[in-house]
């Protein structure tokens, strides 16, 4: 039996130490600049840009960029083929430089100064008034350097040349400083970066006991930590006066505890002040939640000591029409569509999570499969993580380990996905290693692998040094790695790769592996999948017949930049199919079918297509409905089309109603669901509009916070006289912001455009799409105004708020 129990930390600092996040003040250029390190440097004519930044979301498109000729292995391709869409197709190669000046306050010798990245894409060179403080490699680590010895009194010149090579990765990377970058100013007795770790090795309803290991630096110094309530209520409180080789540990208790999960994702704080003698050094303040996780043959998955299976999503880092740079809004925005879904976690693919992302996961309640390499020695991709994984591979294991240990969400580490290494004796002994690393570094939880090659792994070992066997697909093979395999359960790692094209469908509706059409677009249907995968129903079926299958992570929550399978060879496909939403962040029809499961708390009733067919009169034009409910009755224009119900006959009626025979007429189409009585309970109808006419807004917040980077997401639709939804318009829109606010993307989901994000204007695709507004640093009003050809305008306003 595998037990694990273990606390949260967002941490916070007091007036003992400062932190400064270096958002603005930035000037940046791409190219090679020989002397671009030296404050003399005249970066004058360069652009200004805020940070986090990804230079390369501004485009253009082109077919040019980054064109692979490669066989995809993990797709079982065994001949070479042009790929022009891999990476996006977006300008992420080349070397960019950031620069930036800055002054500490009050600074002295007996401060430490410190500089955090985030994330720094790719192969970071750091340099302080001209003299290089360190380099980094992999472009999704978290690192930061002692800058206390370059530091000068008065102005301070930080340059940060970045470089991105060819064939260097499997997706869209993004480029540049993407996320946060921060300055920290403390004592030299202080409390060490990422040097607290807290654990609950008790953790019931009745009685929590909290561990904290605290590193620091200096000599005879006291550590006090009091713990409160979200209410601010000082529960306990430990004062520690020995360090034994500079770390404290300190043990409290927490009466009738109130236990973090998905249902009640509550935060304690707990504050660390560190002192010498009488005077205090340092502070830290740490949100947490209390917990216990455990994972085992007999009981599988336990959260709290109650089994439960992960209703999970992969998702890549890139924010849709904001490429990869970080926003906490978007990431917002993003997990309240998930929590909508039902969905309880979150497996960041295939790389470390931002902070902010692990921090909306402990307040919102998901639980996190943090992820840290697509590759390990062996290459996918020529100029891929291999060439850095013997020298950094612990570094980078190490430092997302210390930085987001503390997160409650955090559920367990993924070592890789897919790598090559998973054959033969040295891939066994590199997955060995690496997850004795995270064992030392965290010994409260267990490590997994997303495999694909599982005979491979059957035959060699791999599988079986795991915490966790995740498989990755391979739905044929999961019994004999049961079998196989002693750990007695098994993890969905990576589930479906179902593809589709948000209101786009296509006939006969039939399942399909690699379906291709001349739109390079997926059928809406759901029932077209990816060589290597399956249909949804097949990983529902696991989860519900075998007890060893301890959940899932389907590829993926939302559509992503690069990997546009099946249309991979095809131009100008550039972003993906798999998401249950696309690009703009809107649910297509499968998100339906996963929710019509997942969510046991809401109605579902989701009715599919649309029903606007003109030229289909007299057709076969299948209905299908995703429901709560077990069975319905369809009409069409007063007409019963009869009931269905859900039966064991296929996987598809097992989880879906169908209704394979109904002939096309305009009109309306409305779906009745029934009880186990057969009394009408719910019903949706949709009804075959005219021509679009007007203009529909609908922001998810309208309420922004003045700091400059606040975001509200407004999706534009068309309607008819009548107020119908136009499901195929495809108008050309134009958008305009004005007040305390500005424009800042659009996307409409169609992974075939090659319409600029950035740009303000748009065509529309299966009717809608989305508009990105941005608050000013500076409160007021917000007006949006969107128009179009023939269409009557539509405006809408947003109030930008100073919010502490």
């Amino acid at each position: 039996m595998y037990s694990l129990f273990l606390l949260s930390t967002l941490t916070l600092f007091g007036q003992t130490r400062t932190v400064t996040e270096l958002h603005t003040g930035w000037r940046f250029q791409k190219g090679n600049f020989k002397d671009a390190a030296l404050p003399s440097f005249d970066d004058s004519n360069w652009e200004e840009v805020t940070v986090p930044h990804d230079w390369a979301i501004y485009g253009p498109f082109d077919k040019e960029i980054d064109k692979q000729t490669v066989a995809i292995t993990q797709n079982g391709e065994q001949t070479a083929t042009e790929k022009t869409g891999r990476t996006g197709s977006l300008p992420f190669t080349g070397t960019g430089w950031y620069r930036t000046n800055f002054e500490v306050p009050e600074y002295s010798e007996d401060k430490k100064v410190l500089l955090l990245f985030e994330g720094a894409m790719s192969e970071p060179q750091v340099y302080l008034n001209g003299k290089k403080i360190g380099e980094w490699a992999y472009g999704y680590s978290y690192f930061y350097f002692d800058i206390t010895a370059f530091l000068k009194n008065g102005e301070n010149t930080l340059a940060v040349e970045l470089s991105n090579k060819e064939f260097s990765s499997r997706w869209y990377p993004g480029a540049g400083l993407y996320r946060n970058v921060s300055l920290i100013i403390k004592d030299k007795q202080s409390i060490d970066q990422w040097g607290t770790f807290i654990t609950t090795p008790i953790a019931t309803q009745e009685e929590a006991k909290i561990n904290i290991k605290t590193e620091v630096s200096g000599n005879n110094l006291k550590l006090v930590t009091t713990v409160f309530d979200k209410d601010g209520n000082q529960i306990t409180q430990d004062s520690t006066a020995i360090a034994y080789s500079n770390q404290f540990d300190q043990n409290l208790k927490v009466k009738k505890p109130n236990l973090w999960s998905p249902e009640n994702p509550y935060l304690y704080t707990a504050v660390s002040r560190l002192y010498s003698g009488n005077e205090l050094k340092d502070e830290v303040t740490t949100k947490f939640g209390i917990r216990s996780i455990s994972y085992s043959a007999e009981t599988g998955f336990q959260l709290n000591g109650e089994t439960r299976k992960f209703k999970g999503v992969c998702l890549h880092h890139d924010l849709g029409p904001l490429g990869t740079a970080v926003n906490k809004a978007a990431l917002r925005r993003q997990m309240k569509i998930l929590k909508d879904l039902g969905c309880d976690a979150i497996r960041s693919s295939h790389n470390m999570p931002s902070f902010e992302q692990l921090e909306l996961a402990d307040e919102m309640g998901f639980m996190f499969l943090a992820e840290s390499f697509d590759e390990w020695k062996k290459p996918k991709v020529e100029n891929g993580y291999n060439r850095f994984f013997d020298e950094y591979a612990e570094k980078d294991v190490v430092n997302l380990v210390r930085a987001t240990r503390n997160h409650p969400s955090i559920v367990m580490w993924s070592a890789g996905n897919e790598v090559p290494d998973q054959y033969g004796s040295a891939g066994v002994k590199r997955a060995r290693w690496l997850q004795d690393i995270f064992h030392r570094e965290d010994p409260t939880r267990p490590v997994t692998v997303g495999m694909d090659q599982v005979k491979n792994t059957m035959e060699s070992g791999f599988g079986a040094i795991l915490d966790i066997p995740g498989l990755n697909y391979r739905v044929h093979l999961y019994e004999d790695a049961y079998d196989k395999f002693p750990q007695g359960f098994i993890l969905g790692s990576e589930t479906a790769s179902t593809v589709s094209s948000r209101g786009v469908y296509k006939f006969p509706a039939e399942k399909a592996s690699m379906k291709q059409y001349p739109d390079f677009q997926s059928s809406s249907y759901d029932l077209e999948y990816c060589s290597w995968s399956n249909l949804p129903e097949d990983d529902f079926i696991l989860q519900d017949d075998k007890p060893w299958v301890i959940g899932e992570f389907v590829w993926t929550g939302f559509d992503y930049l690069g990997e546009p399978t099946p249309y991979d060879e095809s131009w100008p496909s550039r972003s993906s199919y798999f998401g249950m939403i696309d690009l703009a962040g809107i649910p297509k029809d499968r998100y339906y079918l996963y929710r019509s499961r997942w969510n046991t708390q809401q109605e579902t009733l989701h009715l599919l297509p649309h029903w606007n067919w003109e030229g289909r009169e007299g057709e076969k034009t299948p209905v299908f409905v995703y429901t709560s409910y077990d069975s319905a009755e369809l009409f069409i224009n007063g007409k019963s089309q009869g009931i269905q119900t859900k039966n064991d006959a296929t996987p598809q009626t097992r989880f879906r109603l169908m209704w394979n025979d109904v002939i096309y007429e305009p009109g309306t189409l409305k779906v009745v669901a029934l009880d186990a009585k057969g009394n009408p309970v719910a019903e949706k109808e949709v009804k075959t509009a005219g021509k679009p006419y007007a203009l529909k807004l609908n922001a998810d917040r309208t309420t922004l916070n003045a700091d400059g980077k606040d975001l509200s997401f407004v999706t534009v639709s068309v309607v008819d006289k009548e107020g119908n939804p136009c499901p195929t318009a495809t108008n050309q829109l134009q958008f305009k912001v004005t007040g305390k606010g500005s424009y800042r993307a659009a996307c409409n989901g169609d992974a075939t455009s090659l319409e600029l994000f950035h740009e303000p204007t748009m065509q529309l695709f299966s009717g809608k799409l989305v508009v990105l507004v941005q608050s000013d640093t500076k409160p007021g009003t917000i007006k949006l105004k969107v128009s179009g050809t023939n269409l009557k305008t539509a405006t809408l306003d947003l109030n930008s708020a100073s919010i502490n």
